[in-house]
């Protein structure tokens, strides 16, 4: 290996990866197989290229091409040097609205191409769900389709000319007539006219084999087509010109309600002569229950999408098909908001699909049964489709399996993830008996193992079942033909490695590994919440205004490892112990993890709900364990210690006065490992608790009882936040109350709470504040985070006795009682209670003041919803409450980039100040004339005030001054 990465730094002019993080980043792309790789360049033009496969041809390695990494039957893995094209080699080259061609590189993106073509009313048809992260060159050889594939067929049909680089070195430019053919491909289709007639299946999503059919004559002798699908197989494509199609002015979607999918599917071959776009299945086992009320009424649905001149046009082309279709119920949204928001429950089912409810799998306990491709995306003739449902389902019910089947059922393609037990050699075993089962049911219906992500390991070994031991000898043939020396992508669709081989689950440990936190989702088991990254790779995404926050740091480095699927690969090579060999004190794991924001964004917009901010404050947690601690762990992972310090000996005034002497904050920052770029925020001289004692500190005699969390931010940074919501909340009619500060039976409410016990247990108690333990988890100090909740739980005891809520200011303060806390604390059943009285601010207000009217502010609002909030506490309620003040205007999405510590961390200004240039900052500048700026978490406060110099405001401040 020494001589190949030598050979390959002097050869190219991209980077070449052999260490441990970049080959662990590439085991595995969004199947079920790991294979290891030797190492991986990104290379920077088709020169560097050529000069990769002159070096391994040399010396006898393999070489794969890899896109997005998102193919779901293993092809984009492998043994040898893997070609990582989305870091150079990602540009559109050129793009030509007369002749509605682009030319593309082969690490481009798909969106950013429909970006570009989109202000000229063209666009790229196949479009797979993964269309916000897979790239052309990926399409290409997978010959993707997608949702409006009835319309626009696949990848290749929209395929012009290739640019192709042979494992020989040749550069070939294919096309029509011939055009590039490797010397002897015409001959083999000479020689066999008849079998390439009549020995391929008839439909439109024939994704298996090569399609060397392509080739007749009849059929325009169409090399590029023939290439479409090829797995990276006969070439490695530098370039592509596609063909762009006209997009509708306008679009409406029909959504068909059905009592069952067999039903749906049934229905759907029929509607295709009414000129639909899309003809997309899905049933209810999909739907989360935060979307069903998006739905007609119904147990599976087709999104039928239409196009039009006009709105009224495609309104009209919906309508017509609703009234053609057997419906339960239907529904047609012109919206595009509404479709959006519709199309994204089909576009995340990859994900939802991997986790059941119920089911037999392995982690039964808390989170459903694991799902897994591997029978992804068969297809049949659409109009055998709902026959094909009956028996597939048949099938499933024969093996004890369950999978719930949803896709393009216009085009007769279903995708299906199964709870296959891939952890044990009987489920082995019996994984290998259906597949091999269900192949001989998919060729009974006339259909196609692979109707669009393509054979790779999963099916390749299955080709003679669907083909016929001669054409699949064929198939060899023109491999040979353009690699003789099996130098592409080996094991791929010829001489294929067996289906249950090189399985990405056997190398992680069969006994749970030692935690603190529960996984309840998970059975808690660290080992299956790695597992729950499948490489969808949602993460990667490029922002899409208002739209989620994962994942921060990704966005903001545009690197693999700083994804949440690249650190979860981490995670699982880390467990593996094969390249990430040292286990928890591993360097690779925890450099990565190093710019993650702890922003909870991938455990709301992952579609399986990847934790990492629980598995990176794990990983710290571990990772230090009886070692020294980087000072920004002990300088704000005990933030609250030095706060209350600083509090009880009045020393704010002190504080602020050294911290405004820039060579003393300049030593101080730099002993505390803070950003030198950091100014360090001003302490209160005046506690909120404190001027609560001040005020009387009694709740009032009427109303609901509310308990008022004082969080630390607001307790000593921003405490007018709370003296506003004191003022809202008692203008709503409630009384407020602060949680007790002495352990024991205490009254609740006074800030002080004298304890009603007798005199000896008064002075044996011991006096404290409640905490959520946020700091010392977000930097792993786990067992002091437990130490803090245990102390918490016992002074919250009074108020767990009483039907209070517990109402609290601070997003990430508010997350953390909801999620860490009862995870942390999985064996203490106060920690449930307590989590389950947690409210926000507009939540408090809702459900115990509803009949109370908010000031009239009528004002435009700009700002960002919290990422804790997003993702955990969800922003329902505050956009009720701010519409009812006449607050207008959408909150962006994102991460406002300082996330707790992270942004005063040093090293990490740089990557603080793009995550809030992503989304916040811009939405700020835009903002019109006397908005209200909305930040309702102190770290975006902050924030905005360091790096645009603008003042945010908590909901309750703009409230209380309405009040006013």
């Amino acid at each position: 290996m020494t001589d190949l990465e030598a050979a390959l730094r002097r050869a190219v002019r991209g980077e070449v990866g052999f260490d441990a993080t970049s080959r662990a980043l590439t085991t595995m792309d969004a199947s079920n197989y790991r294979r290891v790789p030797l190492g991986v360049v990104a290379p920077r033009d088709a020169d560097d290229v050529a000069a990769v496969l002159e070096v391994c041809r040399e010396l006898g390695v393999p070489v794969v091409a890899r896109g997005g990494g998102t193919s779901i039957a293993g092809q984009a893995t492998g043994t040898g040097v893997v070609l990582d094209f989305t870091r150079h080699m990602n540009r559109l080259v050129a793009l030509d609205p007369e002749a509605r061609t682009a030319v593309v590189q082969p690490g481009l993106v798909l969106d950013r191409l429909q970006d570009a073509a989109a202000p000229h009313g063209l666009r790229f048809g196949p479009d797979p769900s993964t269309h916000s992260r897979c790239t052309l060159g990926g399409m290409i050889g997978n010959n993707a389709c997608g949702s409006h594939s009835v319309a626009w067929g696949t990848t290749a049909d929209s395929v012009r000319e290739l640019s192709v680089l042979t494992a020989r070195g040749r550069r070939l430019r294919l096309g029509q007539e011939w055009a590039g053919a490797p010397e002897g491909l015409r001959d083999l289709v000479d020689g066999d006219l008849a079998r390439l007639r009549t020995g391929f299946p008839d439909l439109p999503r024939r994704i298996s084999g090569y399609a060397l059919d392509a080739l007749l004559p009849e059929r325009g002798a169409d090399v590029a087509r023939s290439f479409c699908g090829s797995e990276g197989t006969l070439g490695v494509l530098t370039e592509a010109v596609v063909r762009l199609v006209e997009s509708p002015r306008a679009r409406a979607l029909a959504v068909l309600g059905y009592a069952d999918e067999a039903g749906a599917a049934e229905a759907a071959a029929g509607l295709l002569p009414l000129g639909p776009l899309t003809v997309e299945g899905m049933a209810v086992d999909l739907v989360p229950v935060s979307a069903a009320a998006l739905l007609p009424r119904g147990g599976a649905w087709l999104f039928v999408e239409t196009g039009g001149e006009s709105g009224a046009q495609a309104r009209a082309r919906a309508e017509a098909v609703v009234r053609a279709a057997d419906v339960v119920d239907a529904l047609v949204v012109t919206d595009p908001a509404g479709q959006r928001a519709l199309w994204r429950i089909r576009e995340d089912a990859s994900g939802t699909a991997t986790r059941m409810p119920g089911g037999t799998s392995q982690t039964e306990s808390g989170g459903g049964a694991e799902a897994w491709p591997g029978w992804e995306d068969c297809a049949v003739p659409p109009a055998r489709l709902g026959a094909y449902l009956r028996d597939f389902r048949g099938l499933l019910s024969a093996h004890g399996l369950r999978g719930v089947p949803y896709g393009h059922f216009g085009d007769g393609c279903i995708h299906v993830r199964i709870d296959f037990d891939l952890l044990t050699d009987a489920g082995v075993a019996r994984f290998r008996r259906f597949s091999e089962e269900l192949a001989d049911l998919v060729v009974a219906h006339g259909g196609s193992l692979s109707g669009e992500h393509g054979d790779g390991q999963a099916r390749a070994e299955l080709l003679p079942r669907m083909y016929g031991a001669e054409t699949v000898a064929l198939f060899e043939r023109a491999k040979a033909v353009w690699d003789p020396d099996d130098l592409l992508n080996p094991g791929m669709l010829v001489r294929p490695a067996p289906l249950d081989a090189n399985l990405r689950f056997s190398v992680l440990p069969r006994k749970p590994v030692d935690v603190a936190f529960g996984y309840p989702s998970d059975g808690g088991d660290f080992s299956a919440a790695v597992r729950r990254c499948v490489g969808v790779a949602k993460c990667r995404t490029a922002p899409v205004p208002g739209a989620g926050v994962m994942c921060p740091s990704f966005r903001a480095t545009g690197e693999e490892e700083h994804s949440t699927r690249g650190r979860a690969r981490l995670l699982h090579e880390m467990l593996a112990g094969e390249l990430v060999t040292d286990g928890w004190r591993s360097t690779e794991v925890r450099d990565a993890l190093d710019l993650c924001l702890s922003c909870k964004g991938c455990r709301s917009d992952c579609p399986v709900e990847v934790d990492m901010a629980t598995y990176k404050a794990e990983f710290l947690h571990h990772h230090y364990a009886g070692r020294r601690r980087p000072a920004a762990h002990y300088a704000m992972g005990w933030l609250p210690v030095w706060l209350r310090w600083a509090a009880r000996v009045r020393a704010a005034p002190v504080v602020n006065a050294l911290a405004s002497v820039r060579p003393l904050a300049a030593v101080a920052k730099r002993l505390g490992g803070i950003a030198g770029e950091r100014e360090v925020p001003r302490l209160a001289g005046e506690t909120f608790s404190r001027w609560w004692r001040g005020r009387g500190g009694r709740p009032a005699e009427v109303g609901d009882l509310v308990v008022l969390w004082p969080d630390t931010f607001t307790e000593h940074l921003s405490p007018s936040v709370g003296r506003a919501a004191v003022r809202v909340l008692e203008a709503a009619g409630l009384r407020v109350a602060l949680p007790p500060t002495l352990r024991g039976r205490a009254v609740i409410g006074d800030g002080t709470s004298r304890s009603a016990a007798p005199l000896l247990s008064l002075l044996a108690a011991r006096r404290g504040r409640v905490c959520c333990g946020l700091t010392y988890v977000s930097t792993g100090q786990l067992d002091r985070a437990r130490a803090v909740m245990r102390r918490t739980l016992d002074l919250m005891a009074p108020v767990l006795e009483t039907s209070a809520p517990v109402v609290v200011l601070e997003p990430s303060c508010a997350a953390a009682l909801r999620t860490d806390l009862p995870e942390l604390l999985h064996d203490d059943p106060r920690a449930a209670r307590l989590a389950s009285r947690v409210l926000t601010f507009a939540e408090a207000l809702e459900r115990h003041a509803p009949d109370w009217t908010p000031p009239a502010v009528n004002l435009p609002a700009v700002g960002q919803t919290h990422c804790h909030q997003h993702a955990v506490l969800g922003d329902t309620a505050d956009r009720r409450l701010r519409a009812s003040a006449g607050l207008t205007g959408e909150l962006s999405g994102g991460c406002c980039g300082l996330a707790g510590n992270f942004g005063f961390e040093s090293g990490h200004y740089e990557v603080s100040a793009a995550c809030a240039e992503d989304q916040l900052l811009p939405a700020v500048r835009e903002a019109p004339e006397g908005a209200v700026v909305l930040a309702d978490g102190f770290s975006c406060r902050t924030q905005l005030e360091q790096l645009a110099g603008v003042r945010g405001r908590h909901l309750a401040e703009v409230l209380a001054q309405g009040l006013e």
